[in-house]
């Protein structure tokens, strides 16, 4: 039985190192790719991925909505996977080494194309991860494999110039990129595809326009996904910063791959922490934790200056081994809900992670949107030696003084969370007794489902 378990996790997480391996290029390489190697302006490098990046985050809740609908003899979200990763593989592949006339349409298709291909396999597989276990803490280990693997592929990429000894070659490392994904993502997928059980779903579902509905179709996810979302932003700000602060603050920059190692790898260590700590305390308890011990971390940021690096590893590592609360937890809570909604005879999974992924990505662009202007209005200048103390207070305080104020606003909304162990709990307990004692469970069922679809 505990080899099964294990054998699950595994097989369920590992997709998440390939995966995870396209965040880093696709939004810190790509840009200088092709504004150094072709000659690209940054207008139209910009426009083509926002108008990329737009078209993606429409895609999300369509592709979880039709990925609930459709049914398959191989099962729904095996249907998906399979479609996106050959999709994901040729834009990668013509996304990291173009050929060709490569222009802004070049740019633009390709990482439409690439997007697209990635979100159906993600949606899919987030939304497969809800529903391979009924049991509360189950789901926490499930989400918790994901984001390790997720956490060791973003290592990897960061770890690849240094392996490669291409620090000065973005080329190469793309080039590298694209080779080892066409080999890892099959593999990744291979076992959850072949050995993974996908459960059937019997029943329909709305129609596309009661989809925005949702909102109020469980009172836990009215807290949830605005939380989620805010939280998102307190991230998507310090990782946009991130080697700015670096380079212009500490003036610190040939330290920057080793600070982001400390980072990701603390939030390795801190995940089975937080995994006890829910089974003792709840779920949002636990991330709420997480969220004071990362804000009492940011909160010293203000302070460091030019060459204080170990103040700034001390405040990565604590920071960091917050991380695998935010990454695991928030993610279990959602599954818990989506169950219980299925369960209830409203099954939209997969619309729930993809308008999870359309606030995860709305709130990176957000973060751009914001950062990037009050640092041109704050006087930027390219050369760290160059920078006022205005613009370099004004980087400090948006790299952490805002994210404490949202995480703070986050700790205050999740410490009520209306949704625990116990309500998930006496909910199955008294599901089950109503079958149990029911005279005509079938009848009863039949009724409700013909509600429903009516």
């Amino acid at each position: 039985m505990k080899a099964a378990y294990y054998r699950q996790l595994l097989f369920y997480g590992l997709p998440g190192l390939p995966l995870a391996m396209l965040g880093l290029p696709l939004y810190v390489y790509l840009p200088s790719f092709y504004a150094q190697e072709w000659h690209l302006s940054l207008t139209v490098i910009g426009i083509a991925l926002l108008a990329a990046r737009g078209f993606d985050v429409l895609t999300d809740p369509l592709i979880g909505w039709a990925n609930d609908k459709v049914n398959s003899r191989i099962g729904r979200r095996k249907l998906f996977i399979l479609l996106g990763i050959p999709l994901l593989l040729v834009g990668l592949d013509y996304l990291l080494r173009p050929v060709g006339k490569v222009d802004g349409l070049y740019l633009f298709t390709w990482s439409m194309v690439t997007y697209l291909g990635w979100t159906l396999i993600s949606i899919p597989w987030q939304a497969w991860g809800s529903e391979m276990t009924r049991d509360y803490h189950g789901k926490s280990a499930l989400s918790a494999s994901r984001e390790v693997f997720a956490i060791l592929g973003t290592v990897v990429v960061i770890s690849l110039p240094f392996l490669l000894g291409s620090m000065d070659n973005i080329a190469l490392t793309l080039d590298t990129l694209a080779k080892l994904l066409w080999v890892l993502l099959p593999l990744s997928l291979f076992p959850a595809l072949v050995w993974l059980v996908e459960r059937r779903q019997v029943r329909r579902f709305a129609p596309l326009r009661k989809v925005g509905s949702i909102l109020s179709a469980h009172p836990a996810i009215r807290q949830l996904l605005p939380a989620y979302f805010i939280n998102s932003l307190a991230n998507a700000l310090p990782a946009t910063l991130f080697i700015l602060f670096v380079t212009h603050v500490l003036q610190a920059s040939e330290q920057v791959g080793t600070v982001l190692m400390v980072y990701f790898l603390s939030g390795i260590v801190g995940l089975p922490l937080w995994l006890w700590l829910a089974r003792r305390i709840d779920k949002s308890r636990a991330w709420v934790l997480a969220l004071v011990l990362s804000v009492a971390a940011f909160a010293w940021m203000p302070l460091l200056g030019a060459g204080d690096v170990y103040g700034f590893l001390a405040i990565c590592v604590v920071s960091g081994l917050a991380l695998g609360a935010d990454v695991a937890l928030p993610a279990s809570m959602q599954a818990d809900i989506a169950q219980q909604m299925e369960h209830q005879g409203n099954p939209q999974t997969g619309l729930l992670f993809g308008l999870w992924g359309l606030l995860t990505k709305l709130a990176l662009a957000l973060a751009v949107g914001i950062a990037f202007p009050l640092l041109d209005w704050a006087g930027f200048a390219q050369e760290a030696a160059l920078q006022s103390d205005t613009t370099l207070l004004t980087m400090a305080l948006l790299y952490a003084g805002l994210p404490v104020l949202l995480k703070s606003w986050v700790i205050w909304r999740m410490w009520r969370f209306p949704f625990s162990e116990v309500d998930f709990r006496d909910y199955w307990e008294m599901s089950y007794a109503n079958a149990l004692y029911s005279a005509r469970p079938s009848t009863h069922h039949n009724e409700r489902v013909q509600q429903y679809e009516d």
